[in-house]
């Protein structure tokens, strides 16, 4: 794997795909670094140009995670080695995840 892994790094560099790769990254994590119940009422989507989209299942957690969001922009960057998330826009989220009723309490 050493033959072809620097030689793959160079070329993913010299394309400018580095970033993008580690952004999307960034989506893998989401769930560890935010832990499991937040995980189930967001989920991040997408990466571009430094911010991660992330949608949420309700105003109520939309709200919270507001609140968050720098202390969640840093341990993804932690994680990722470099700065490469800037910042988490949050939005409703669609479909019937949304919609589904929630326990309660939460």
């Amino acid at each position: 794997m050493d033959k072809i892994g620097a030689p793959l790094k160079d070329l993913l560099a010299r394309l400018h795909l580095t970033g993008p790769l580690l952004g999307w990254r960034a989506v893998e994590v989401w769930p560890e670094v935010v832990g499991d119940r937040v995980a189930a009422r967001a989920r991040a989507v997408s990466f571009r140009d430094g911010t991660l989209l992330v949608e949420v299942d309700s105003a109520t957690w939309m709200n919270e995670l507001g609140y968050l969001k720098l202390r969640m922009v840093t341990e993804l960057n932690r994680r990722l080695g470099g700065e490469v998330v800037r910042e988490i826009r949050l939005q409703p989220a669609s479909g019937s995840r949304s919609a589904a009723p929630r326990p309660r309490g939460e």
